[in-house]
């Protein structure tokens, strides 16, 4: 008799995922293995092996990537000062490429011939796993249920699930798209959908208090960096992934964090989502100061734009391609520098520097200062703006020349 065919689900617990164990076995007949990945939901995952296993799964690995996702997914992002749309810290975008990658090596190791997704078809999440999937191991097949069945909404899902006695955890009244890891939170749908609603923060934050509830008095936080990478808190080091924690807790209880925004969906449309990045957005703009310090200016903007590409590449779902990996070759020498200290001011939602120091600053007080100084003569300045403004002087004199021309 011939052995049932495999597939390995990316496996959330979650309305999509739950439904998707049994569709899978009642549609296609395969052997469903489920795998969650631990990237800092900072929920209880325990009770998703009992929750799978009944729902149809033969087996479920619950695999912490927590490290992986901080060391090789968030801080060469963090390094390329990477920034969708100027306003969102990808925290989804990264994470679904260290969860295919593990859907991969999993499936590779079970014998499977499949794996399954519970993203829809009109988001980005669908490309950032397949991408993956066809980058590492293109022979495998790929079910993206939301593609192909019946179900139309999240309304639908949830009779589905009641169908079956599947417990999910929204309902149709209070049904927002949410997703978690060590790095942000994200909102999306519900009432979120019309851009006019402003967000009901004390119904929807969970990571953080809205600035208007922080407390009244501002905290302040030293980060250094080493090589462009978060080292230590307050003089003392810590792991990657407790740096994140400290800092999402002293940015969440002082309101910093918080993004609304409507963004451009790959796949053509707009959505907008409220994110909760708050430990994110600290490490951003402290790193920020950093490099103004150490970098000088042409590295620095050239840098600035190759950041933008950088960010695209990453919402895109295209992190195991060769520009992304030969963009990150060129941050991590530009990072050989950024080494130092910054003091950072945490007041009401606002996140502003307070302070920075480095052994690699290229900023000179004797050059800069307005008192008297002895190293820089500002009589230079006369011959400089001369020869750099001269292609405009040549322009306006033609300009000058033809206009009289005109007039005789």
């Amino acid at each position: 008799m011939k052995a049932k065919q495999k597939i390995v689900l990316a496996y959330s617990g979650g309305l999509d995922t739950s439904i998707i164990i049994p569709w899978l076995k009642e549609n296609y007949g395969y052997e469903v293995i489920a795998m969650a990945a631990d990237v800092g939901q900072g929920e209880e995952l325990e009770p998703l092996k009992e929750k799978a296993i009944r729902t149809g799964a033969s087996k479920i690995f619950i695999e912490d990537l927590k490290d992986e996702f901080v060391t090789d997914f968030v801080f060469p992002t963090l390094k390329a000062n990477a920034v969708y749309e100027g306003k969102y810290l990808l925290g989804t975008s990264f994470a679904r490429p260290l969860i295919a990658k593990r859907l991969v090596e999993i499936a590779k190791a079970e014998g499977a011939q499949a794996i399954s997704h519970g993203a829809t078809g009109k988001g980005n999440d669908q490309v950032r796993f397949e991408l993956t999937v066809k980058a590492l191991a293109p022979e495998l097949k790929i079910i993206a249920p939301w593609r192909i069945w019946d179900i139309k909404s999240r309304e639908d899902a949830i009779d589905y699930a009641r169908e079956r006695n599947i417990p999910v955890p929204v309902t149709k009244k209070d049904n927002y798209s949410m997703d978690r890891n060590l790095w942000h939170l994200s909102h999306e749908g519900a009432d979120l959908e019309d851009p006019r609603n402003e967000p009901d923060y004390d119904k929807i934050l969970k990571m953080m208090v809205a600035p208007e509830n922080a407390p009244d008095k501002p905290a302040y936080i030293e980060i250094y960096f080493e090589q462009g990478i978060p080292e230590k808190i307050n003089g003392t080091p810590y792991s990657p992934v407790k740096i994140i924690e400290m800092l999402n807790k002293l940015g969440g209880e002082n309101g910093v964090g918080i993004v609304d925004m409507v963004e451009n969906r790959l796949v053509g449309m707009k959505s907008r989502g409220v994110y909760e990045t708050p430990g994110g957005t600290i490490l951003y703009a402290a790193h920020r100061e950093l490099e103004l310090l150490c970098l000088d200016r042409d590295t620095l903007h050239y840098k600035d734009i190759v950041s933008q590409k950088f960010a695209e590449l990453v919402y895109f779902g295209q992190w195991y391609t060769p520009l992304r990996e030969a963009i990150s070759c060129f941050v991590d020498s530009t990072q050989q520098n950024v080494t130092g200290t910054v003091r950072m001011k945490l007041y009401k939602g606002n996140c502003t520097p307070a302070g920075a120091e480095s052994d690699y600053s290229l900023y000179s007080h004797e050059l800069s200062t307005f008192g008297r100084d002895d190293v820089y003569d500002q009589k230079d300045a006369g011959g400089f703006i001369n020869l750099f403004g001269l292609p405009l002087k040549v322009k306006a004199l033609m300009d000058q020349k033809n206009a009289k021309k005109k007039k005789e």
